[in-house]
C-alpha cells in the first residue's frame, strides 16, 4: 500500500507548477464576502491575454445555461462535470468511483494534482481533500485550537479530524452544498477547496513535525 500523501506534497507541487506558468504569488485583503469574485478574478488574471481583455470578461461575467436534475445522482454530476471547461482544458479530471456509496475522484491537476473527493449524502454534496494525519502534529492542543479560531479564513471550507479505514486519523478540509445546485456552483465549491487546502497548508504549517511554511511559494 503506497503512503498517502498530505497536503504539504501538494502545496510544493501546486507551487512549482505556478512558478513553471512564470506566475507570482501576491497576498491581498478582502472582505469575505467577496470571496468569489475574487476567486473568478485570480482566474481571469492568470490568462496570458491582454488586460483589456480580461476586463471585458469581468464585466461581462457569464452564465451557465445547463439544465439539470432537481437532485444530482452521483453518476449524471460526474458526466456533467466532464463537459465543463475546467476538465474539457485539463486542469482537473474526474473519476467515478464505484461501490456500496459511489463517489468522484477529482484531481486538480493545477494544485500539483491535489485529489478532491465528491460524494452525494442525502440532499448535499460533500467536497472533502485529505489534509494531514494526526500523527503529523506536533501539538494537536495547540492546532486545535488554532484552527477553532482561524478556519473562518477559509471561505466556505471548514476542518474535521475523521479516521479512516485504515484506522488512522487524518485532518480533512471539506465542504458542502445543496444537491441541486448548478454545475457553476459546484465548480466553485471544487476550486474554492483546492485553493484553501493550499492555503491552509501554509498557514497551519508551523505545527507540523516537518515545517514547510517556511518556504516562501
Amino acid at each position: 500500500m503506497s503512503e498517502k500523501k498530505t497536503s504539504a506534497f501538494y502545496q510544493r507541487q501546486h507551487r512549482q507548477r505556478m512558478r513553471d506558468q512564470g506566475l507570482v504569488k501576491k497576498e491581498v485583503w478582502i472582505l469575505p464576502v467577496h470571496a468569489r469574485l475574487l476567486a473568478q478574478y485570480e482566474k481571469q488574471l492568470r490568462q496570458p491575454v491582454t488586460q483589456e481583455l480580461i476586463l471585458s470578461k469581468l464585466t461581462k461575467g457569464g452564465s451557465h445555461t445547463m439544465t439539470q436534475p432537481s437532485l444530482w445522482a452521483t453518476a449524471s454530476l460526474h458526466d456533467a462535470l466532464l463537459k465543463e471547461p475546467l476538465f474539457q482544458s485539463g486542469e482537473a479530471t474526474a473519476e467515478l468511483i464505484q461501490g456500496v456509496e459511489p463517489s468522484i475522484l477529482v484531481t486538480m491537476c493545477e494544485y500539483g494534482d491535489l485529489p478532491v473527493y465528491l460524494t452525494i449524502a442525502g440532499e448535499q454534496i460533500i467536497a472533502e481533500s485529505l489534509m494531514w494525519p494526526l500523527s503529523d502534529i506536533k501539538d494537536v492542543a495547540a492546532f486545535n485550537d488554532e484552527v477553532l479560531r482561524t478556519h473562518k479564513l477559509f471561505p466556505l471550507s471548514t476542518i474535521s479530524l475523521d479516521t479512516l479505514p485504515d484506522g488512522n486519523a487524518y485532518y480533512t478540509m471539506f465542504g458542502a452544498l445543496s444537491a441541486a445546485s448548478l454545475i457553476s456552483s459546484v465548480i466553485f465549491e471544487i476550486e474554492t477547496l483546492a485553493d484553501n487546502v493550499i492555503k491552509a497548508a501554509d498557514g497551519y504549517g508551523q505545527f507540523l513535525t516537518n515545517d514547510t511554511s517556511a518556504v516562501e511559494g
